[in-house]
């Protein structure tokens, strides 16, 4: 059985989400399981993916951006899966589609990967060269302090009663923020 697995970092990437699933379903996926969500934390989606394969099925993605960040967080979620007696597909990998079950396949992740997470790493790079740059100019101001310019109104449902809780979600913030509004 050939399972999907989409993933896109936010929910603003709407259209890039729906064009996995229709990658996916169009390779034959007959479960498919997606999620908007940074890869750099939990994947609930993804870990019902793999705790749905079972021997002989395959783990299907459109990219290999899509499981993992690095070559060897990669050869982790590849092992998981060949502990269960299951495969990985990675559809879109070059032009090729690459199946671990084959030796050949296997290298060609090896090599793809790694090339993956050094156009990563050089991106990176130059976005951080990018960033110094601005700010030895004085351009870069970072993000805008967005509950500091809501204090007065923190301030103010606080002393009404409200819920720090309550407050960050009101006002479209997270708790830790409150927290430092109200620290201050």
């Amino acid at each position: 059985m050939l399972i999907g697995y989409a993933r896109t970092s936010t929910v603003d990437q709407l259209a890039g989400l729906e064009a996995q699933v229709r990658d996916l379903t169009a390779a034959g996926a007959e479960k498919l399981f997606s999620e908007h969500v940074s890869s750099v934390v939990e994947r609930g989606e993804l870990e019902r993916a793999i705790d749905y394969v079972r021997e002989g099925d395959t783990l299907v993605v459109t990219k290999v951006d899509r499981l993992a960040r690095s070559t060897v967080g990669l050869w982790a979620l590849v092992q998981r899966l060949e502990a269960k007696g299951a495969g990985l597909r990675i559809l879109n990998l070059g032009g090729e589609t690459v199946d671990t079950k084959s030796a050949a396949g296997k290298l060609m992740l090896t090599i793809f990967a790694g090339f993956a997470q050094f156009e990563r790493e050089v991106m990176l790079e130059r976005q951080r060269e990018g960033i110094a740059k601005a700010k030895g100019e004085g351009k870069y101001k970072g993000r805008a302090p967005t509950a500091r310019n809501q204090s007065d109104e923190v301030k103010a449902l606080a002393a009404a009663g409200m819920t720090r809780a309550v407050i960050a979600e009101k006002l479209g913030m997270s708790e830790r923020s409150v927290y430092r509004v109200l620290a201050a």
